[in-house]
């Protein structure tokens, strides 16, 4: 209960294991599943670790923390860290740790104990992202979308992937992944990829056609991956390189986020801290991409990756 308690406290932080951990029931228990809470004096939970599996393998050690980021300095953090650090690692196997993702000050905290305590060195940066939400209130009007080009007589439909999406999904799935290094896949595993977020009803589809005797094709996906009481997270978004440049991307997300927002208080995201989509996110309304003043909510979060040759990598 204390740890749901925690999570319920910032359910938008904690919507990279939150939501995990409520399907939890449903899972085999077979030890892949593994979550460490960090307990205070009065029975209050600051530090959550997961290290867990999906289905296209490990996850990263994610760690959720309660603390601000007042709150975050060595002196705060180290010990707590020293305890999830030694209690993981007496029940995984050092490989298993190929890399973890929370807050950019426990990943740098947590990475360097865990390579001291396995002499497993840090390895890359895999992901350094801005985390940001939007809400009903900051969700903007799309009065400034970019509209269809007149001249080339495009027929678009928004909604829900279906069975018959199967094959443009997976290769969509598989173009976004290989600008995510090193979670790349397969052509085998990204149709099990899109064939478990068309099952779970987890992914969006912009239709496209051009002109009466043209192919439809699929222009851009949004995946909606990870689901809580009042949190929704935006987990891909792609668009086909031959349907740039005719803001798709954004038109369907605003249909996401429009739909979800019927029914969540939030929506929550990672957008890498280089990524030129920042842009898009702050046109439909997340919050803190602009730069300037702090946005409460709005914070780094980091991706460190452990030794490949000593590591077994795993995917999310």
């Amino acid at each position: 209960d204390a740890v749901i308690a925690a999570f319920e406290s910032n359910e938008g932080a904690a919507n990279i294991m939150y939501p995990f951990i409520l399907k939890a029931k449903d899972l085999p228990r077979d030890g892949a599943q593994l979550w460490i809470a960090y307990f205070e004096d009065d029975e209050q939970v600051p530090f959550v670790l997961s290290c867990t599996k999906g289905v296209l393998g490990n996850y990263p050690v994610f760690i959720f923390t309660t603390k601000p980021p007042t709150e975050r300095k060595p002196c705060h953090i180290t010990q707590p860290l020293e305890l999830l650090a030694h209690t993981l690692r007496a029940s995984v196997a050092p490989e298993r740790v190929f890399a973890v993702f929370s807050c950019e000050a426990i990943t740098r905290e947590f990475a360097r104990i865990w390579a001291d305590l396995t002499h497993i060195a840090i390895g890359s940066e895999y992901y350094k992202a801005t985390f940001s939400y939007c809400t009903a209130a900051t969700f903007t009007l799309s009065s400034g979308l970019r509209p269809l080009p007149e001249g080339r007589d495009l027929t678009i439909w928004l909604g829900p992937a279906n069975e018959s999406h199967t094959a443009k999904v997976a290769e969509l799935c598989q173009k976004f992944a290989a600008t995510s290094e090193p979670y790349v896949l397969t052509r085998e595993r990204a149709l099990l990829e899109a064939e478990t977020l068309i099952s779970k009803k987890e992914v969006w589809v912009h239709m496209i056609q051009e002109g009466e005797d043209g192919e439809p094709d699929i222009a851009s996906i949004v995946a909606v991956t990870r689901k809580s009481g009042r949190v929704s997270a935006i987990t891909k978004v792609f668009t086909n390189p031959r349907w740039r440049a005719l803001g798709c991307a954004e038109r369907l997300l605003r249909r996401v986020c429009r739909d979800l927002l019927v029914e969540k208080d939030r929506i929550v995201l990672y957008v890498g801290v280089e990524n030129s989509a920042a842009r898009l996110y702050q046109r439909v309304g997340f919050q803190g991409l602009a730069g300037g003043d702090e946005v409460e909510g709005v914070e780094t979060w980091l991706e460190l990756g452990f030794d490949k040759q000593r590591v077994e990598l795993g995917f999310w």
